[in-house]
């Protein structure tokens, strides 16, 4: 899913950079509005979290790649407006140390999975939660449908680019980020479900010695 340079034309690297832009700088004034300082701990174990899963990747068609995302996790976790500060951070570090990812495609990436990725597992998670859905199955699903979106907006930027065409890399990425978003999907409802328990735990402490 990490599109490299020279793999989108002028227009579309620009348009989502613009838009990516834009969409990191609304998130980081509504990250400052809800921010604590014992949240900031949170979001560099996060941080680390996610970047180490997304330095696994898997060659998938013409030069792209695929990996585990980690949108949807930090979303549920952290709230949709610092998980695309997160996304976003780990991309840029990804593209500027490690060559993972093109600089000139940095817009897009970030696009992809900073702001579609984040966007969708909010959407998602928020929507099975007021159905009373079971947290974990919803938490499965947001991760699973966060990644499918990421690799089709990726196909159709490449697309849209003349790189690949449509039908290649649309089959490549759904065939491969399926199986990564049901990967991705169990990590996630995993995570939630250790979560959930070690603040329960706390709570029962706390009453505990109360």
């Amino acid at each position: 899913m990490h599109i490299p340079d020279g793999f989108l034309d002028t227009k579309t690297w620009v348009t989502t950079a613009v838009v990516s832009a834009g969409a990191l700088s609304y998130s980081a004034k509504k990250t400052r509005e809800v921010l604590n300082e014992r949240q900031l701990p949170a979001l560099g174990i996060m941080s680390a979290f996610i970047f180490a899963g997304q330095m696994v990747n898997f060659p998938v068609a013409g030069g792209t790649s695929g990996h585990l995302l980690g949108a949807a996790l930090a979303t549920i976790l952290l709230g949709p407006w610092s998980a695309s500060l997160i996304i976003a951070t780990v991309l840029a570090v990804q593209s500027l140390f490690f060559q993972d990812g093109g600089i000139t495609a940095l817009g897009a990436n970030i696009f992809n999975m900073a702001v579609l990725g984040v966007g969708l597992a909010h959407l998602t998670h928020r929507a099975l939660s007021k159905l009373n859905i079971n947290q974990y199955i919803a938490g499965f699903v947001a991760a699973w449908l966060s990644v499918m979106g990421a690799a089709f907006a990726a196909s159709i930027e490449l697309a849209v680019s003349g790189t690949i065409p449509l039908g290649v890399v649309l089959t490549a990425m759904a065939g491969w980020h399926t199986l990564i978003g049901i990967g991705e999907g169990i990590i996630t409802a995993v995570v939630i479900a250790f979560v959930s328990k070690s603040e329960a735990g706390s709570q029962r402490a706390n009453i505990s010695m109360r």
